[in-house]
């Protein structure tokens, strides 16, 4: 048996109608029933890099018992000229999360899949100490055990104080050798509590951070990471 975490997160390709653009991460949300994919904003729109894929592409496992088999399911982003994907703003600005409903009936009869849902988030106050132990689940520049069709991990630490929006953005950083391709992935916290699947869903990691004034020759990256706290999801996701 593998860990449920794995089937939680899914390889993203963005296209423009038939040309392969970028890959990146996302996973699954499941509120009342309704199914939503979550990633980072930018893999959906990103005008300063003139990003702006019409579809994007996820992988689904079509065999709980043989994970070499797999299919692709395909979503169009724009229906009448409107965007269907999701995305918000909050005190500090634009917020680099989107969430784009699945419809459930349109998925393979076969697909096999584990969602995080609104009990995997952290409780109002809840303690997370700076330093803890995290994992980041993605697609790294795209590198995936590519027969069993499943992501890697990458094993972080939280680096800023928990709840407190880091320099009064939604997010918080956490310090994680990452790469392209692994935006949107779900920054998890283990949590056996949880039942099928023991995993506390803290964040999305969205991008590396860095200092424009970094000396590119003398001094390293920090090697810290944006990741905007999960509870947004709750409004992203509102009827």
């Amino acid at each position: 048996m593998i860990d449920s975490l794995l089937l939680a997160a899914t390889r993203i390709s963005t296209f423009e109608h038939q040309r392969g653009l970028t890959g990146a991460t996302g996973f699954f949300f499941l509120r009342d029933e309704r199914l939503f994919l979550v990633t980072s904003r930018h893999v959906l729109v990103d005008t300063p890099s003139r990003h702006h894929p019409n579809r994007i592409e996820i992988e689904l496992h079509t065999d709980a018992t043989d994970l070499t088999r797999s299919t692709g399911f395909s979503l169009l982003l724009f229906r009448d000229g409107r965007s269907q994907w999701r995305q918000g703003t909050d005190s500090g600005g634009e917020i680099d999360v989107a969430m784009i409903e699945i419809d459930r009936a349109a998925l393979p009869e076969d697909a096999v899949l584990r969602a995080f849902t609104p009990a995997h988030l952290p409780r109002r106050g809840a303690s997370v100490e700076v330093g803890s132990s995290v994992l980041i689940v993605g697609f790294p520049l795209g590198f995936h055990d590519t027969v069993h069709h499943l992501p890697v991990v990458r094993q972080a630490v939280v680096a800023s104080a928990f709840g407190i929006r880091f320099q009064g953005q939604g997010y918080f950083l956490t310090d994680a050798l990452t790469h392209r391709g692994a935006s949107g992935a779900p920054v998890v916290m283990r949590d056996e509590s949880l039942g099928e699947l023991p995993w506390q869903l803290l964040g999305v990691h969205s991008a590396r951070l860095d200092m424009a004034s970094r000396d590119r020759v003398q001094d390293e990256s920090l090697g810290l990471n944006c990741a905007w706290y999960a509870d947004m999801l709750m409004a992203l996701s509102e009827d």
